[in-house]
């Protein structure tokens, strides 16, 4: 992407991994159930403040105030430390959002995580219930969504404006790709947007972190009544959901981590592994183009990536001008092929986006990688972006070498030839104002209940090596693998995925370890 390069490959869920199975429309906007409506409560359960220590239990002390909002839904707000290591030294708000059980009296709360690091939980509950659980959760759950410290409805990290994010996503380099200019520019931008974050997000840069966002998940937990954590976490959701389970592995009750990140792999680790996964799911695209009405290419998958990757580099060269103004170069190209492999569902409106570029229109390419940055109308919806970059630069040690960073491009180059020349840029990270806290390590989480993995074959954006690799380090993992394409695996119409899921959520059924669900 343009002034968001390499680290930007994290966004392993976001708006996109949590939501995009639900089918893009041409207006940019998603498809959305419509929850069905719930009685609403003004109070919540007495929170379990067993074993919290004194500096603590205000907070795992409040007593939640529920309000009805929107249709069926009750909102309220939970105080957390800024700091957890100084509980003292500040307070945050939490935004959270509860969909009712809709059989009666409910198991307890099921805590939701749509991914990013970024994406909004209050509306992946709010807009899109039915994507996110099916409806035998929805009966015997209180479903819990939430927005993590730093992003949307609770305390956020904010950077820029509509019209300078526009400036910092879409403006194409003035310097030829790969030169030392150009990586010099690229820094300069991400400098800027790194002091703007600073500036205007009132101190709590050095505190967004899935540590800390793992501690106020046990708030939350406490302040709900439950004395375990029952949880879903999607994509990033499932690295933030391990490492609840590091930190209490005493507390975990039924979590279902889909879509994993595996939490040992290096930054450099997960671009690689994306770009040759998402090379793979858009070779699985070509294929099924090539075999559909309307395809923009023809001949082999060989021939239609290489014609892709003429285009690719055709508006490299020579942008394409939108109707808005904006310029579609290679990088936004690659952003909006990279939305649309998020789901299956997405591939005929990827079709569409590639045939009209190909004439010179460069609107429905925008359309998908404004999608992406949920821009809509010349704004944008969310500050996932922002929450994005911080949660990232915090979590994933700088260490990077030149002869690191030279391999993989070489080796990226072999294995992903198409996404290759638009994938690494220089680290957004390496300019962020605070020195990262997180580690990359195994997370075993001895002494957890047992703690279910979901993997797909063709996932893109977690690829499935990583979702076997977490289940092998948890020490209670258990794998259920989903063969097919698109990112997560879950409510995904694959029913032994659902049955495993489901089954597991309401009677603690484990599934069989490797158990295969094929199309």
């Amino acid at each position: 992407m343009n002034h968001i390069s390499s680290r930007r490959r994290r966004r392993a869920a976001g708006i996109v991994a949590a939501l995009a199975a639900a089918s893009l429309l041409l207006s940019g906007c998603l498809y959305q159930l419509i929850p069905e409506s719930a009685p609403t409560s003004t109070a919540s359960s007495a929170p379990d403040t067993d074993g919290i220590s004194a500096d603590l239990l205000p907070f795992y002390g409040q007593e939640l105030s529920w309000q009805a909002c929107d249709s069926g839904f009750d909102c309220t707000k939970v105080k957390a430390p800024l700091d957890w290591a100084n509980p003292g030294a500040g307070e945050i708000e939490l935004s959270l959002i509860r969909h009712r059980a809709t059989g009666g009296e409910a198991i307890g709360s099921l805590l939701t995580n749509p991914g990013g690091p970024g994406a909004s939980g209050v509306a992946l509950i709010r807009d899109s219930l039915g994507f996110a659980v099916g409806e035998p959760l929805q009966a015997s759950y209180d479903v819990i969504g939430f927005d993590p410290r730093g992003v949307g409805e609770s305390t956020a990290v904010r950077c820029y404006d509509a019209a300078a994010m526009d400036a910092y996503i879409f403006d194409i380099p003035a310097n030829p790709r790969g030169s030392d200019a150009w990586t010099q520019e690229l820094l300069d931008a991400h400098k800027s947007f790194a002091e703007a974050c600073d500036a205007n997000s009132d101190g709590i840069l050095p505190y967004i972190t899935t540590e800390n966002a793992a501690r106020d998940m046990d708030l939350l937990r406490a302040v709900l009544g439950d004395k375990k954590l029952n949880y879903l976490g999607y994509s990033y959701g499932t690295f933030l959901g391990a490492t609840y389970a590091k930190l209490y592995p005493d507390r975990v009750g039924r979590l279902v981590l889909d879509g994993a990140i595996d939490p040992a792999v290096t930054g450099l680790d997960v671009n690689i592994t994306q770009g040759i996964g998402f090379e793979s799911a858009l070779r699985a695209y070509m294929d099924d183009c090539l075999k559909s009405d309307g395809c923009p290419f023809n001949g082999t998958v060989d021939d239609g990536m290489a014609d892709l990757g003429t285009l690719l580099a055709h508006v490299d060269r020579s942008p394409l001008k939108a109707s808005d103004g904006r310029m579609l170069g290679a990088d936004s190209l690659m952003t909006a092929i990279v939305a649309a492999l998020y789901s299956q569902d997405s591939w005929p409106y990827l079709s569409m986006a590639l045939t009209d570029a190909l004439q010179g229109d460069p609107n429905t390419a925008f359309q998908l990688a404004d999608f992406y940055y949920a821009r809509e109308n010349g704004t944008y919806t969310d500050n996932s972006t922002e929450a994005f970059r911080a949660y990232n630069c915090m979590d994933y040690p700088v260490d990077t070498s030149p002869e690191d960073l030279a391999a993989a491009k070489a080796t990226l180059a072999e294995k992903a030839p198409t996404v290759a020349p638009y994938w690494f840029g220089p680290d957004p990270c390496e300019v962020w104002p605070y020195p990262p806290t997180g580690v990359r390590e195994p997370i075993r989480a001895d002494g957890a209940a047992p703690i279910v993995v979901v993997g797909t074959t063709n996932d893109p954006a977690t690829p499935y090596e990583w979702a076997v690799s977490l289940a092998d380090q948890l020490s209670s993992g258990v794998l259920v693998t989903r063969v097919g394409e698109g990112h997560t695996g879950y409510n995904k119409g694959n029913a032994c995925v659902d049955q495993a899921v489901e089954s597991y959520l309401l009677e603690g059924t484990v599934p069989e370890d490797g158990l295969r669900c094929e199309k």
